[in-house]
Protein backbone atom coordinates (compact mmCIF):
# COMPACT_ATOMS: atom_id res chain seq x y z
CA UNK A 1 0.00 0.00 0.00
CA UNK A 2 1.38 3.36 -1.04
CA UNK A 3 2.58 5.83 1.23
CA UNK A 4 2.79 3.45 4.41
CA UNK A 5 6.48 3.10 5.78
CA UNK A 6 6.17 -0.56 7.11
CA UNK A 7 9.39 -0.81 8.40
CA UNK A 8 8.00 1.66 11.00
CA UNK A 9 4.88 -0.40 11.78
CA UNK A 10 4.70 -2.85 15.08
CA UNK A 11 2.26 -5.35 14.73
CA UNK A 12 0.91 -7.88 17.45
CA UNK A 13 -0.69 -10.64 17.20
CA UNK A 14 -4.64 -10.91 18.57
CA UNK A 15 -4.88 -14.83 18.49
CA UNK A 16 -3.64 -18.21 18.11
CA UNK A 17 -4.46 -21.73 18.60
CA UNK A 18 -2.56 -23.68 20.93
CA UNK A 19 -0.82 -26.71 20.09
CA UNK A 20 -0.76 -25.88 16.58
CA UNK A 21 2.42 -25.65 14.43
CA UNK A 22 2.98 -22.56 12.26
CA UNK A 23 3.77 -25.18 9.08
CA UNK A 24 0.00 -26.22 9.25
CA UNK A 25 -2.28 -23.90 7.32
CA UNK A 26 -4.93 -23.09 9.77
CA UNK A 27 -1.83 -21.32 11.76
CA UNK A 28 -2.36 -17.75 11.98
CA UNK A 29 0.94 -17.36 12.04
CA UNK A 30 1.63 -18.68 9.07
CA UNK A 31 -1.03 -16.89 7.16
CA UNK A 32 0.50 -13.51 8.97
CA UNK A 33 3.77 -13.76 7.75
CA UNK A 34 2.99 -15.17 4.10
CA UNK A 35 0.09 -12.44 3.63
CA UNK A 36 1.37 -9.72 5.17
CA UNK A 37 4.68 -9.36 7.32
CA UNK A 38 6.93 -10.51 4.29
CA UNK A 39 5.19 -9.11 1.63
CA UNK A 40 4.89 -5.58 3.49
CA UNK A 41 8.13 -5.68 5.15
CA UNK A 42 7.37 -5.48 8.47
CA UNK A 43 10.20 -5.99 10.32
CA UNK A 44 8.79 -5.45 14.04
CA UNK A 45 6.19 -7.88 14.60
CA UNK A 46 5.10 -10.23 17.75
CA UNK A 47 3.57 -13.52 16.67
CA UNK A 48 1.53 -15.72 19.63
CA UNK A 49 3.65 -19.12 19.22
CA UNK A 50 0.80 -21.63 20.28
CA UNK A 51 3.08 -24.79 20.23
CA UNK A 52 5.60 -23.16 22.38
CA UNK A 53 5.91 -22.81 25.97
CA UNK A 54 2.65 -20.63 26.57
CA UNK A 55 2.51 -19.16 29.85
CA UNK A 56 5.80 -17.62 28.61
CA UNK A 57 4.13 -16.71 25.23
CA UNK A 58 1.57 -14.92 27.04
CA UNK A 59 3.59 -13.31 29.76
CA UNK A 60 6.02 -11.62 27.24
CA UNK A 61 4.00 -10.83 24.14
CA UNK A 62 1.48 -9.44 26.74
CA UNK A 63 4.74 -6.93 28.02
CA UNK A 64 5.64 -6.28 24.80
CA UNK A 65 2.17 -4.91 24.39
CA UNK A 66 1.54 -2.62 27.04
CA UNK A 67 5.08 -0.91 26.29
CA UNK A 68 3.03 1.21 23.73
CA UNK A 69 -0.34 2.60 23.20
CA UNK A 70 -1.70 0.39 19.96
CA UNK A 71 -3.34 3.18 17.25
CA UNK A 72 -5.57 0.56 15.48
CA UNK A 73 -6.98 -2.73 16.03
CA UNK A 74 -8.18 -5.19 12.94
CA UNK A 75 -10.84 -7.39 13.77
CA UNK A 76 -14.06 -9.48 12.58
CA UNK A 77 -16.99 -11.04 14.57
CA UNK A 78 -17.14 -15.02 14.76
CA UNK A 79 -20.09 -16.65 14.28
CA UNK A 80 -20.83 -17.08 18.27
CA UNK A 81 -20.33 -13.16 18.68
CA UNK A 82 -16.73 -13.27 19.33
CA UNK A 83 -14.30 -11.05 18.96
CA UNK A 84 -10.66 -12.60 18.59
CA UNK A 85 -10.95 -16.22 20.58
CA UNK A 86 -13.11 -14.64 23.46
CA UNK A 87 -16.11 -16.91 22.64
CA UNK A 88 -19.21 -16.28 24.68
CA UNK A 89 -19.53 -16.07 27.76
CA UNK A 90 -16.46 -13.83 27.39
CA UNK A 91 -14.52 -12.29 30.24
CA UNK A 92 -15.15 -8.57 29.97
CA UNK A 93 -13.23 -7.48 33.16
CA UNK A 94 -9.84 -8.84 33.55
CA UNK A 95 -6.97 -6.46 32.17
CA UNK A 96 -4.15 -9.05 31.25
CA UNK A 97 -3.25 -8.13 27.66
CA UNK A 98 -3.09 -11.90 26.49
CA UNK A 99 -5.83 -14.74 27.94
CA UNK A 100 -5.58 -18.57 27.70
CA UNK A 101 -9.54 -18.94 26.43
CA UNK A 102 -11.48 -22.79 25.87
CA UNK A 103 -12.79 -22.63 22.44
CA UNK A 104 -16.31 -23.67 22.16
CA UNK A 105 -18.25 -25.86 20.15
CA UNK A 106 -19.80 -23.42 17.73
CA UNK A 107 -16.15 -21.58 17.35
CA UNK A 108 -14.14 -24.70 16.57
CA UNK A 109 -17.20 -25.55 13.94
CA UNK A 110 -16.94 -22.17 12.30
CA UNK A 111 -13.26 -23.08 11.27
CA UNK A 112 -14.58 -26.50 9.64
CA UNK A 113 -16.86 -24.44 7.67
CA UNK A 114 -14.42 -22.19 6.15
CA UNK A 115 -12.27 -25.31 4.69
CA UNK A 116 -8.85 -24.61 7.80
CA UNK A 117 -9.72 -28.40 9.16
CA UNK A 118 -10.91 -31.17 7.80
CA UNK A 119 -13.16 -32.24 11.08
CA UNK A 120 -14.51 -30.69 14.45
CA UNK A 121 -11.82 -33.38 16.17
CA UNK A 122 -9.08 -31.70 14.14
CA UNK A 123 -9.78 -28.59 15.68
CA UNK A 124 -7.53 -27.45 18.88
CA UNK A 125 -10.10 -26.51 22.04
CA UNK A 126 -7.44 -24.02 23.02
CA UNK A 127 -6.09 -21.10 22.31
CA UNK A 128 -4.44 -17.74 22.87
CA UNK A 129 -6.51 -14.50 22.65
CA UNK A 130 -5.83 -10.89 22.90
CA UNK A 131 -8.33 -9.63 25.83
CA UNK A 132 -11.75 -7.57 25.31
CA UNK A 133 -10.04 -4.89 27.58
CA UNK A 134 -6.89 -5.22 25.71
CA UNK A 135 -8.79 -4.96 22.24
CA UNK A 136 -10.67 -1.63 23.63
CA UNK A 137 -7.67 -0.02 24.34
CA UNK A 138 -6.69 0.81 20.60
CA UNK A 139 -7.38 4.10 19.76
CA UNK A 140 -9.31 3.04 16.63
CA UNK A 141 -11.38 -0.29 16.11
CA UNK A 142 -11.79 -1.25 12.30
CA UNK A 143 -14.24 -4.55 11.67
CA UNK A 144 -14.72 -6.18 8.99
CA UNK A 145 -17.70 -9.08 8.68
CA UNK A 146 -18.14 -10.62 5.33
CA UNK A 147 -20.85 -13.64 4.46
CA UNK A 148 -24.27 -14.43 5.10
CA UNK A 149 -22.90 -17.18 8.05
CA UNK A 150 -22.25 -13.92 10.30
CA UNK A 151 -25.73 -12.21 9.55
CA UNK A 152 -26.65 -13.45 13.18
CA UNK A 153 -24.13 -13.00 14.98
CA UNK A 154 -23.60 -9.36 13.61
CA UNK A 155 -27.67 -8.19 14.83
CA UNK A 156 -27.08 -9.45 18.33
CA UNK A 157 -23.85 -7.76 17.90
CA UNK A 158 -25.27 -4.36 16.51
CA UNK A 159 -28.75 -4.74 18.06
CA UNK A 160 -29.11 -6.82 20.74
CA UNK A 161 -27.58 -6.39 24.77
CA UNK A 162 -23.94 -5.14 24.96
CA UNK A 163 -23.13 -8.77 26.79
CA UNK A 164 -20.43 -11.24 27.25
CA UNK A 165 -22.81 -13.63 25.36
CA UNK A 166 -22.24 -11.47 22.30
CA UNK A 167 -18.70 -10.55 22.47
CA UNK A 168 -17.61 -8.02 20.18
CA UNK A 169 -21.30 -6.22 21.10
CA UNK A 170 -18.72 -4.71 23.18
CA UNK A 171 -17.12 -3.15 20.57
CA UNK A 172 -20.08 -0.34 20.96
CA UNK A 173 -18.77 1.39 24.21
CA UNK A 174 -15.80 2.03 21.91
CA UNK A 175 -15.55 5.80 20.65
CA UNK A 176 -13.85 5.05 17.70
CA UNK A 177 -14.67 1.48 15.55
CA UNK A 178 -16.01 1.39 12.36
CA UNK A 179 -17.91 -1.86 11.19
CA UNK A 180 -17.55 -2.49 7.37
CA UNK A 181 -20.00 -5.15 6.45
CA UNK A 182 -21.13 -6.91 3.25
CA UNK A 183 -25.07 -7.31 2.45
CA UNK A 184 -25.09 -10.41 2.97
CA UNK A 185 -23.83 -9.94 6.99
CA UNK A 186 -25.82 -6.80 7.04
CA UNK A 187 -29.20 -8.93 6.22
CA UNK A 188 -30.49 -9.00 9.25
CA UNK A 189 -30.24 -5.81 10.34
CA UNK A 190 -33.25 -3.27 10.68
CA UNK A 191 -32.64 -0.09 8.63
CA UNK A 192 -31.69 2.35 11.15
CA UNK A 193 -28.85 -0.03 12.13
CA UNK A 194 -27.97 -0.24 7.98
CA UNK A 195 -27.47 3.62 8.32
CA UNK A 196 -25.38 3.63 11.44
CA UNK A 197 -22.93 1.28 9.87
CA UNK A 198 -19.79 1.48 6.43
Amino acid sequence: MPGIEWTRVEMFHLDEYIGLPASLPASFRKFLLERLIRPAGITNFHLLEGDGDVGEVVRRVGSELQTAPVDIAFVGIGENGHLAFNDPPADFKTEEPYIIVELDEPCRRQQVGEGWFNSLSDVPKRAISMSVRQILKAKEILVVVPDARKAQAVKSCIEGPISPMAPASILREHANTTVFLDKLSSALLSSQSKGNTA
